[in-house]
């Protein structure tokens, strides 16, 4: 029988790191560890320090990072020195400039000698650089969606890039993570629904650089819908060079053939929150008016699984060498 492999999770108290954490108690080649970044934590003593020193104490395959950008960009450097390879759940390494990062994140990068090694961990549209990487950049969860259903229609050139690109993102509340917010509380959010971040949201360059879009081309906005978990995005554009659903519909069939994690709805059917629902699923359904060349396509994740803990498993399996599906089907 093969050795599990010991992975640590720093984060594992937030949405995305309990997420995490429940994916790899029943991964068949895993074993997690956890580690705890707070000094002040009632319970730090109750688990290992996330040092170099435990690391290499414990023998750890990958390192987790489910912490926010400033911690992750602390902890990295320190973990892949101590030997361990890391997979991070933050935005801290996904952007290829610090200057890029700076316009969006609103602070400076602090360990910008990192981000051209990082691999953006999409598997679906950048596998080739994850299996050799020492650090992967899990994507954000809106984007996952968002270059999943636009990346495969922008290669093929049927987007009218002169009509720009339009997508209508709503998430559940998990995602704005666990912290307390006056946004993210209950009264807020019950029978509510709203958007933020208008324009501004930080996932926005995620999109253009994955999509090989430009900013004027791509508007983007984040509603926050009040249900727990789940992404439904719905992306409008102008269509051309193609005259039904159906040829749409190849396109994607040709360049997600033999992807697990994708599902395809027929022609007139489209995907909803609760048949993605606490899988590793990404659905996507699309239409087109064939006299007006209007298209839409909508697509559906769990933003705590595609969009972030199963993401990075899926991650971790293409590294460690085992089925991309372990753990996750």
């Amino acid at each position: 029988m093969r050795t599990r492999s010991k992975v640590g999770i720093v984060g594992f108290r937030g949405y995305s790191g309990a997420e995490l954490v429940g994916l790899l108690a029943k991964h068949p080649h895993a074993r997690p560890v956890l580690l705890e970044h707070r000094e002040d934590s009632a319970e730090a003593a109750c688990h290992l320090p996330s040092n170099p020193e435990s690391v290499r104490a414990e023998g750890l395959s990958v390192v987790f990072l489910a912490t926010p950008p400033e911690v992750s960009m602390e902890l990295a450097p320190a973990m892949l020195d101590a030997g361990a390879r890391v997979v991070d759940l933050s935005g801290a390494f996904r952007l290829r400039t610090p200057e890029t990062y700076a316009a969006w994140y609103k602070e400076p990068h602090t360990a910008p000698q990192l981000l051209a090694e990082a691999a953006y961990g999409l598997p679906e549209l950048c596998r080739e650089r994850i299996p050799g990487a020492r650090l992967v950049a899990n994507p954000g969860c809106y984007p996952t969606a968002a270059n999943l259903a636009i990346r495969p229609l922008v290669e093929a050139g049927v987007v009218d890039r002169a009509c720009g690109i339009v997508c209508d993102a709503k998430s559940g509340a998990t995602g704005a993570g666990r912290k307390p917010s006056l946004k993210t509380s209950f009264c807020e959010v019950a029978e509510n629904f709203s958007a933020y971040s208008i324009l501004k949201h930080r996932h926005v360059p995620e999109v253009l650089q994955v999509s090989t879009l430009e900013e004027r081309e791509f508007s983007f906005t984040a509603q926050l819908l009040p249900v727990a978990r789940g992404i439904l995005e719905t992306v409008y554009f102008r269509a051309v060079g193609v005259n039904s659903a159906e040829e749409l519909l190849a396109i994607y069939k040709s360049r997600y053939a033999g992807e697990p994690f994708v599902r395809l709805h027929p022609h007139g059917q489209f995907p909803d929150l609760r048949a993605v629902g606490r899988t590793n699923f990404c659905d996507i359904g699309v239409t087109l008016d064939a006299h007006t060349g209007r298209a839409v396509v909508v697509v559906a994740i769990d933003n705590l699984v595609k969009g972030a803990a199963g993401q990075a498993v899926q991650n971790m399996n293409l590294m460690l060498g085992y089925a991309e599906t372990e753990g996750l089907l």
